[in-house]
């Protein structure tokens, strides 16, 4: 099978390499802003949306033109692919994926793209790559790259330049070693339960650094906008933000790299997330009920990273030869595992589980996550032929193995 993967790498730019980084950068903003601008123009004169050929076409222009002839100091390509990047969120606009394309902000997710492998040369040996118009530029090298290279990415990220090389490469099928399967509900006061009982505690990294981060907030509100202490005080929040993404981020990838290593079938609830973390201000006419109470879930909510341990979970199976299957969340956590009767009343509170038919008695998560599990089953027995058919393969393999270790244990 073909294996896409990508590789992120700190860079080490000296200064006339980092003024250049801002500066393609900056450029490539600039190019999708302007065309973002004359897309919604074009839009207001009623006319039909000017698809990605068209708007390459008037990159040459652009060139031309008195005042931007800076642009030509930036690869060609970078800035065409800014214009892909439109309208990719226009396509995704239109399939109702995403909202409306935004202006992008100066500082907020700088990046740019080589997207020909052909331009670009990696020297792993002395931990440096080579990138048109920029040269030779020196990288952190943590791991080795594996795979013909596709793409490289350079992104800026807590005031650091960031190279992420994607490959391609062929493996072989992957049989996962596990032979086991697990639900698993996901929650607040516990990250995540899974139906043997066990359980991950959360880790809070937003909910941990806010008392921090707000005191910097509030000394950057104090200073004179775009001032030099302005810029220390905006340092410092975004420093706090990028140490708040990157424990977030390491705790997940452990967890999942855990789970994807030790299961071969996993069911996961699918939890709607956007949903769930709407906010209840309501509008003037229809103010909404209990704000502050909403707004703090909320915010607790995100601060798990449930879609980015979904995502996570996900490739990881697949790349270790595992299966993740969601299943409708809908009373997981008030359906009795025992007898299959489904009350409010049975989840007395946050943690306390009791039937009130049968007064079968547990932890609440640990009840919807064994109801996870039995869901998942059922909807895989009766699901479409392609899901029937890998879910039987992973079984099959997981049922042999438990009968060849029988084997040798009674042997």
């Amino acid at each position: 099978m073909q294996r896409l993967q990508a590789f992120k790498y700190e860079l080490k730019p000296d200064g006339g390499q980092q003024r250049n980084l801002r500066r393609y950068a900056g450029s490539c903003r600039f190019v999708y802003n302007k065309a973002l601008a004359l897309q919604q123009a074009n839009h207001e004169a009623g006319e039909k949306y000017i698809n990605y050929v068209a708007m390459a076409a008037w990159l040459p222009t652009w060139k031309r033109e008195a005042g931007l002839e800076w642009l030509k100091d930036t690869p060609a390509q970078p800035l065409q692919h800014a214009l892909k990047d439109l309208d990719k969120a226009y396509q995704n606009f239109f399939a109702k994926r995403s909202d409306f394309p935004r202006f992008k902000r100066k500082g907020s997710g700088d990046s740019f793209r080589y997207p020909q492998p052909k331009q670009i040369k990696l020297d792993q040996a002395n931990n440096r790559i080579l990138l048109p118009k920029l040269g030779w530029i020196r990288y952190r090298n943590s791991r080795d790259v594996l795979g013909e290279l596709r793409n490289v990415t350079v992104s800026s990220n807590g005031g650091k330049w960031f190279v992420s090389i994607q490959t391609q490469r062929e493996v072989e099928q992957p049989v996962s070693s596990a032979t086991t399967s697990i639900g698993i509900d996901l929650g607040i006061a516990r990250f995540a339960t899974f139906s043997d009982g066990s359980h991950i505690t959360p880790l809070n990294s937003f909910k941990n650094q806010q008392a921090k981060l707000a005191k910097y907030q509030r000394r950057m509100a104090h200073k004179q906008k775009f001032s030099n202490n302005w810029k220390k005080a905006k340092a410092k929040v975004q420093k706090t933000h990028t140490q708040i993404a990157n424990a977030r981020r390491d705790f997940l990838h452990k967890a999942t790299t855990t789970i994807s290593q030790n299961h071969a079938l996993v069911f996961i609830e699918d939890l709607q997330v956007s949903n769930m973390s709407k906010s209840a201000a309501g509008t003037a006419e229809n103010p909404g009920k209990n704000v502050a109470a909403k707004s703090g879930l909320n915010k607790a909510i995100l601060d798990q990273g449930w879609g980015e341990f979904r995502r996570q979970l996900d490739y990881k199976l697949a790349w270790r030869g595992g299966i993740l299957f969601a299943v409708p969340a809908h009373y997981t956590s008030q359906e009795c595992p025992e007898c299959h009767h489904v009350a409010a009343d049975n989840r007395q509170t946050q943690a306390k589980f009791v039937c009130v038919k049968c007064h079968y008695e547990n932890h609440a998560d640990h009840v919807g996550a064994i109801n996870v599990k039995e869901r998942g089953h059922r909807l895989l027995a009766c699901g479409d032929a392609a899901w029937l058919l890998s879910a039987a393969e992973a079984l099959s393999r997981s049922m042999k193995q438990e009968l060849a270790e029988v084997s040798q244990l009674s042997g």
